[in-house]
Formats: structure tokens, C-alpha cells, sequence
């Protein structure tokens, strides 16, 4: 089957998931129903009606209805999401408990809990308990050990080179230029999500040209930002007005010139060419002989074996990373980054640097035109 790429499909979203190849989606964003049970009418202080969630797609006959409601569109996303892929669901207090619970009971493996803490919450009007100030996402694989996409540093580059954390501030709610309206100046959709929420989790679990699909598409953020990233998208959507503002809102995206080295945020030493130790003592990079400083310390050396195995000073052989492991008590480190070669001139030089060399002179080296076939021998 083909896969409706940026399209929006329309209809019952388990039953559409059902329609779709196994295993075809790379990431999954959902903003399910948060079954908020609002029992009547809210008036602010000022008597003026507070426009809640009261849409009838938020309404469920009991726990029990909203727990069999839940299992059976998680389970359908399970089906449809990679071996490589993850899933993340937000939702409040009033479900999200209850939807952690059946996806670890599904078989997923809960990678994180994220904080979105709001900038601007609606306030608790009647005083009778703390304002709800942030909305928790559940960040998951397709089970224990599984491998799945992680920009950790594309994270970095979006928080001044700090690693990030599971607390999002300063992450506004929708509103403003970007918070669709009718004719009538009414919210088109009630819990519609900000652009940079969906910035932020695609950007970090997802490569250009993946599928992301969103089961759940309401007024089309995620279809938006997939758009401005060189994402594919899929969205399954069962109200028709939604749909309609959608499309246009998508529309209207116009993104840049697709150019990977701007889009594809992917640690460039995690995509590039593998190269092994032994090829940097092949091609003369690195002398059998010479002497590797752990960390810069001078305490801490070993010597190439002609075989690219490292003999540290107290007589431990092994590898590169073995060699480094040995100096960090078992701890695992990158080898490639903890060795250096002291220069004549008294400075340092990483291997990983080294290695960047190597991979220069081969690609140079590739590039060159083929030499003639006829002639002396050398």
C-alpha cells in the first residue's frame, strides 16, 4: 500500500490506523481527549464565562470507557510505528496517569516524563485548589532496548549548548497571530497546541524525510511544523471543520529550499564514514611506536602496537576504547576522544581530530581523477 503522505485522512482514527501498513511511521504525536469531566458552566470573578474545553469529543461515560478508548487507539498506533520509532502523548492530571499505565501495559518503554510548564495558565477562578500550570508528555519507544532517534545535540543547540531537561518553560500557549479564529472571532479549535512544542519534539525524535503521524490532528500544528522541517506528515482527523482549517493553515507554509546540511541535525560525526584505529596506523596517521596521552596526562600513556592495540604503561592491552576504559576504572568512554598525541611543539591533538584528517584525505583522495591505465609501471 502506498502511504498518504501529507495528507489529512478522514475519519474514526483507530479504524484509519488499521488501514495503514504495519510498521510504516517513524514518529507519532498525540493529543488525545483529557476526559476533564467539566461538570458545569466556569464564570470568572468578573461573572464573564470562561471558554473551557466542553467540545463532545472530551466527553466519556466513565473511566472505565475512556481506559477501553485509549488502549484501543495506543494499540493501534503501536502497530503502525517502527521498530525505531517513538510516540509521544500529552495530556493533565486527568488522564495522563491512566495513559502511562496502559502503554507500559501495551509493551512501550517510557523513555521520559516531560514538564511543559506554561507561561500563561488559566487561572483556578474559584480559589478551591493550585493554578494547573503545565501539561506532562510521555515520551516512548517500542519496548525495552529498542533503538530510536534522539537529536541530542540539535536539543543542545535549542538551549544555549546545555543539555536539556525535562522541564519546557518558557513554551507559550497558543495564542495571538497563531491561534486560529472563525468569522466570529471564536476559537476554532479549544486545546489547540503551540508551534514550538511541536518544534521542539520533532526536531528532536525525528530526521528529515521521516513520517509523522498525528492521530489526533485537530487544527494541523503537527502537519505544520513537519512541513517547515522536511517532515512527512499524516494526520487523521474525524471533524470536518478541523479539517478544512487545517489545510488551509497548512497551505500556507512555504518553507525555504530543502538543504540537508541546514535540516539534518544529526551529530556529523555520528553519520560520518566509519573509521577504524587500525586505518589511521595503516595509513601513517599514527606510529606503531608512538605514545598515546590519556586525557592530556602525562601520567597516562600507552603505545601503538603495530597491530593497532594499545599497551598502557602498567601492562594492560586492548583496543582503543578498552585502552580508556582501563584508565576510567570500566567506565565507558569514547576512546576516540580521550586520546591525545603530544606534538613537537608542546600542544595536544585529539584523535578524533586526527581522524577528521583521515576522512579529509580520503574523500580528497576519491575525488581525484583516475589515473591512466597505459604507461610505466611504478
Amino acid at each position: 500500500m502506498e502511504m498518504p503522505l501529507n495528507q489529512i485522512l478522514h475519519g474514526d482514527c483507530v479504524e484509519v490506523l488499521h488501514s495503514l501498513p504495519e510498521k510504516s511511521v517513524d514518529l507519532i504525536f498525540a493529543d488525545p481527549p483529557y476526559n476533564l469531566q467539566l461538570q458545569k458552566v466556569l464564570h470568572r470573578p468578573n461573572l464573564s464565562r470562561v471558554d473551557a474545553v466542553d467540545d463532545d469529543w472530551d466527553r466519556f461515560d466513565s473511566f472505565a470507557a475512556y481506559d477501553e478508548f485509549t488502549r484501543r487507539w495506543l494499540g493501534a498506533c503501536r502497530r503502525v510505528l517502527k521498530p525505531t520509532g517513538t510516540i509521544w502523548v500529552i495530556g493533565t492530571y486527568h488522564n495522563i496517569f491512566r495513559v502511562g499505565t496502559i502503554m507500559q501495559d501495551l509493551g512501550f518503554w517510557i523513555l521520559n516524563d516531560v514538564i511543559w510548564v506554561k507561561t500563561n495558565p488559566m487561572p483556578n477562578f474559584r480559589g478551591v485548589r493550585f493554578a494547573n500550570a503545565h501539561e506532562t508528555l510521555i515520551w516512548a519507544s517500542t519496548g525495552k532496548g529498542a533503538r530510536y532517534t534522539f537529536n541530542h545535540h540539535a536539543m543542545k543547540g535549542l538551549n544555549d549548548e546545555k543539555q536539556m531537561r525535562s522541564d519546557w518553560w518558557l513554551l507559550p500557549l497558543a495564542t495571538g497571530a497563531e491561534r486560529l479564529r472563525d468569522e466570529n472571532g471564536s476559537k476554532v479549535h479549544s486545546t489547540q497546541k503551540p508551534e514550538a512544542l511541536l518544534y521542539r519534539i520533532i526536531l528532536a525524535s525525528s530526521q528529515p524525510g521521516d513520517i509523522v503521524l498525528d492521530p489526533f490532528f485537530g487544527s494541523g500544528t503537527t502537519g505544520v511544523v513537519a512541513r517547515r522541517l522536511y517532515r512527512n506528515w499524516i494526520g487523521i482527523e474525524r471533524d470536518e471543520q478541523y479539517i478544512q482549517a487545517a489545510q488551509r493553515r497548512i497551505a500556507a507554509v512555504q518553507p525555504p529550499p530543502f538543504d540537508a546540511q541546514v535540516f539534518d541535525v544529526r551529530s556529523q560525526a555520528r553519520i560520518a564514514p566509519r573509521v577504524a584505529f587500525s586505518a589511521l596506523v595503516e595509513g601513517g596517521f599514527v606510529q606503531a611506536g608512538e605514545k598515546l596521552y590519556f586525557d592530556r596526562d602525562e601520567a597516562r600513556w600507552a603505545v601503538v602496537c603495530s597491530d593497532a592495540r594499545l599497551r598502557t604503561q602498567d601492562g594492560f592491552e586492548g583496543s582503543l576504547h578498552q585502552a580508556a576504559r582501563h584508565y576510567t576504572g570500566g567506565v565507558p568512554c569514547n576512546g576516540w576522544e580521550y586520546w591525545y598525541l603530544r606534538l613537537e611543539d608542546g600542544s595536544w591533538l585529539c584523535l578524533d581530530a586526527l581522524r577528521q584528517q583521515y576522512r579529509q584525505q580520503a574523500e580528497q583522495n576519491l575525488s581525484l581523477p583516475e589515473q591512466s591505465q597505459s604507461g610505466q609501471g611504478g
